[in-house]
């Protein structure tokens, strides 16, 4: 997958699943083809190479959604430094309009009414709005969005956060931020990172302004491997990183199991807008498509949007767990069972402040 020019440039063809594998490449160029399906860390990763070298790149896609491809496009179009671009079978004029009605039948025929004429506006029409093909999270991200359900959302320092997990080393590790009240299920952060080791996950907790009521890790972090002496994820965390209040997730459910229990939760949650990699992750989580059956079969596609795919299903069986709150703060000035000066309409205005933040 590499060709090497006799001035001693190289060419070559990698995944964006595996772009910590051009360490000390010294990129000069790079082209994403189908930039919306791949890994949107690889840029990040990558820029500072082509930044040192002055070099270019180029995003070539197809629309998936409003993910990160949406994002970037709507960052750079009006930037002076990008030329961003979305040309539609009109614009291009590849094709006449009885060509056109032609191929949009083909994908209703092919798919349904409703994906056919979801992929044709994709593929041909450019369109962000159209439903992913074979998306889990689409239709529950769509009415979140619709809902105002996904903006932006604040620390709340008088309610614990919990966290989440999905453990990987060569792939990515995950983790959600969470906080609970009143059946509201906030995401307001979180975190990915891969080839780390499990200080600098620890580090990156500890980093954090929050209080912690619990971190929830996967079932598999209880497993003692040979690497780290006999010892699994979980006695590392609690006896080496001095990680508190640690379970393990003894969950057992299949993974359609806990798919359902995500559109469950899903009326319950509000996200963070800042959290755009995650959103992402969980508006390109997809069932795989059988080319011969012309059907969805029951299992996901197993990429890079996995890992945040499964924080969100293991989040769906622990939310309801009890956490304990926070030590009210009491008013120093007033004495139980004594005199007290607030009136009850200083105790409405109390309590209508902080209910602002999230009005």
């Amino acid at each position: 997958m590499m060709l090497k020019l006799v001035n001693g440039s190289t060419w070559q063809v990698i995944g964006s699943d595996r772009y910590n594998a051009l360490v000390g490449a010294g990129v000069a160029g790079v082209t994403f083809s189908e930039w919306a399906l791949c890994n949107p860390a690889s840029w990040g990763y990558i820029s500072p190479m082509l930044r040192e070298n002055d070099g270019w790149a180029v995003f070539i896609t197809t629309p998936r959604g409003k993910n990160h491809a949406h994002t970037m496009y709507n960052q750079f179009r009006d930037d002076p430094d990008w030329f961003a671009e979305i040309s539609t079978v009109r614009d291009t004029g590849a094709f006449d309009e009885d060509e056109l009605a032609k191929i949009r039948q083909e994908y209703v025929a092919l798919y349904g009414d409703d994906f056919g004429n979801a992929q044709y506006d994709q593929e041909y029409m450019c369109s962000f709005e159209a439903a992913i093909f074979g998306s889990y999270y689409g239709g529950e991200l769509a009415a979140a969005r619709s809902a105002g359900r996904i903006c932006r959302i604040e620390y709340d320092d008088s309610l614990p956060v919990t966290t989440v997990w999905d453990i990987g080393y060569t792939d990515d590790t995950a983790i959600l931020f969470v906080q609970v009240l009143a059946g509201e299920v906030r995401i307001i952060d979180s975190y990915h990172a891969s080839g780390k080791d499990l200080a600098h996950y620890a580090g990156v907790i500890r980093g954090k302004p929050y209080e912690y009521a619990r971190h929830w890790l996967p079932h598999d972090a209880q497993a003692k491997t040979l690497a780290a002496a006999g010892r699994s994820v979980y006695e590392q965390m609690t006896k080496d990183h001095g990680l508190g209040n640690v379970t393990i997730l003894q969950n057992r459910n299949t993974e359609q199991q806990g798919i359902m229990a995500v559109r469950q939760l899903f009326p319950r949650l509000w996200i963070d807008e800042r959290q755009e990699y995650f959103l992402s992750a969980i508006g390109q989580f997809q069932r795989a498509w059988n080319d011969k059956t012309k059907t969805f079969t029951d299992t996901p596609v197993h990429d890079w949007t996995n890992h945040f795919a499964d924080t969100l299903r293991y989040l769906a069986w622990v939310w309801k767990e009890p956490v304990k709150p926070k030590a009210p703060i009491l008013n120093p000035t007033l004495t139980i069972g004594g005199p007290s000066t607030m009136t009850m309409a200083d105790l409405i205005k109390s309590v209508s402040k902080r209910r602002a933040r999230y009005d």
